[in-house]
């Protein structure tokens, strides 16, 4: 297939305004479910912000969706009108209540645009790529002017255009054929990009030549079972080739550092640094017993160098005090608990108030993972301040089923928990939308370095390190660390092991001593 055009779903692909729309949708339905079943005298499941999101509105029009999910609750009501008032007890009242609340957010906040999604249609629009948003939503011009993304597409196709052109949604393929046919592109010469499974099955059946999904929260099966050809996590993870193909980043694929110093050097050519480094198997190698991964001699004078010419920061899942300890370099900055708590030289602190309030629940949680694990031999229970880890490195494969299933039964009976994974590691940390891409995007702006003069450089080799290269993504340099595995990434370029790291943050700090030159 010649890639002539890609067509980008809005809501959940490029713009972070899914949890915003499924905050309307609850007020709106447990509002009415709530006075139904006081009028009934029943009571009646509220609405899930995450199960029914996905399975009866994400990526519907509205009305639609309010169907959609009536009939799951066995709930009959007559169409009304598009004047019907806020909350009046029709599919065009609900769904007016739902855009009333959604409009309230918008006064409220402003819009945040996917870095990843940002930065993957700034490279297609540089390579001749054409492309097109979609949408079902009748409130896209007001999201994309808060997002700042009113240019970034060449075609526009969104609820009010659907209204008038009686076009219907999906998975009906209408909307997407329509946003083709507006770029003058061939359906089979284009891509389409949705987080929803309607929206890929309306792809596959528009006959796109490449269907795409996005899986922000555990989505995927369902988008493969749809017949999506490529699953990523985030945009960030998806490249453009030498052949003008789309294609999955991977780390083993990825440009090595030192294979291409001259278009490094480019980047780097009068912008001010600031380097983020992950610790275990970035400045250490990874280790059978963690307490045993210490810092060389060699790396910590490196990394002591680089601090005195380059703001330089540690963001580890360790605890703040231990990873100071472990690396004795006292004059650093340190994100720890995976950026649940900061730390730094003369007071320099801060900790995150809703992990704090999630300190309990994580105690029980911890008695009860020892409970569980007690007779599986070779595990490790860590526990650091805001998370439980589960170490497996050296637990039998027979056993390691097992050890994820009593993992999975814990976290299932704590709802403000949620399960992360790690090399040879399973984590329970609060359900709070913090990770280390957050804290490294706070330290930026609370060390004043998130200007566009700002070169924000990004080291490390773990799973958790996915976040910060997708919050860094076209303004930042992400460079992973090869492991034992390959895997999908958000990183840029790569480096062999930690030997490779130290030559890395070298050559930083003498371009940085260089002025970037």
């Amino acid at each position: 297939m010649v890639l002539e055009a890609v067509l980008f779903d809005m809501d959940g692909v490029v713009t972070d305004t899914a949890s915003a729309h499924a905050a309307a949708w609850k007020e709106a339905f447990d509002a009415f479910l709530a006075a139904r079943s006081a009028a009934e005298g029943t009571v009646l499941v509220p609405f899930d912000a995450r199960r029914d999101y996905l399975a009866y509105v994400d990526g519907r029009p509205r009305l639609d969706g309010v169907r959609g999910f009536l009939a799951a609750r066995g709930i009959d009501l007559p169409e009304g009108s598009a004047e019907d008032p806020p909350g009046h007890a029709t599919v065009a009242g609900l769904g007016n209540l739902k855009n009333r609340a959604f409009h309230d957010w918008l006064r409220r906040h402003r819009v945040r645009a996917f870095p990843g999604s940002v930065a993957l249609i700034r490279t297609l629009r540089s390579a001749g790529i054409r492309t097109a948003l979609f949408t079902s939503s009748r409130n896209a011009d007001a999201v994309l002017a808060s997002a700042g993304l009113q240019d970034l597409f060449d075609v526009r196709v969104d609820g009010r255009l659907m209204a008038e052109r009686k076009l219907p949604g999906k998975p009906d393929p209408a909307i997407v054929l329509e946003a083709a046919r507006r770029l003058g592109v061939p359906p089979e010469r284009a891509a389409v990009v949705e987080d929803a499974t309607a929206g890929v099955a309306a792809g596959r059946r528009g006959g796109f030549g490449l269907v795409v999904g996005v899986d922000r929260g555990g989505n995927r099966p369902a988008l493969l079972e749809h017949r999506a050809d490529l699953v990523v996590d985030d945009l960030a993870n998806l490249m453009l080739d030498e052949e003008r193909q789309l294609k999955i980043k991977m780390l083993n694929d990825l440009p090595l550092v030192f294979d291409h110093e001259p278009e490094l050097r480019e980047r780097l050519q009068g912008r001010r640094l600031a380097v983020f480094l992950d610790y275990d198997g970035t400045l250490t190698p990874i280790v059978d017993d963690p307490d045993r991964a210490l810092i060389s001699e060699a790396m910590r004078e490196t990394v002591a160098r680089l601090a005195e010419v380059v703001p330089t920061v540690i963001v580890s899942g360790r605890g703040v005090e231990t990873v100071r300890r472990l690396t004795g370099l006292d004059q650093l900055i340190f994100a720890g608990s995976h950026g649940f708590e900061i730390g730094g030289p003369e007071g320099f602190e801060d900790t995150l108030e809703k992990g704090v309030e999630a300190l309990p629940e994580l105690d029980r949680a911890e008695a009860e993972l020892e409970d569980a694990l007690a007779g599986i031999d070779g595990h490790r229970i860590e526990r650091k301040r805001f998370s439980i880890e589960a170490h497996f490195r050296q637990v039998a494969e027979r056993d390691r089923e097992r050890l994820e299933t009593a993992v999975d039964e814990v976290a299932a009976r704590h709802p403000n928990l949620r399960k992360g994974t790690g090399k040879k590691v399973l984590r329970l940390q609060p359900d709070i939308e913090w990770d280390k891409g957050h804290a490294v995007l706070h330290l930026l702006g609370r060390l004043g370095l998130d200007g566009d003069d700002v070169l924000p450089v990004y080291v490390g080799d773990d799973v958790t390190d996915e976040d910060a290269f997708r919050a860094l993504a076209g303004r930042g340099l992400g460079v992973v660390v090869r492991g034992e595995t390959d895997r999908e990434t958000g990183a840029s370029y790569a480096l062999r092991d930690t030997d490779e790291v130290g030559r890395f943050l070298d050559w930083i700090g003498e371009r940085a001593g260089e002025g970037g030159r």
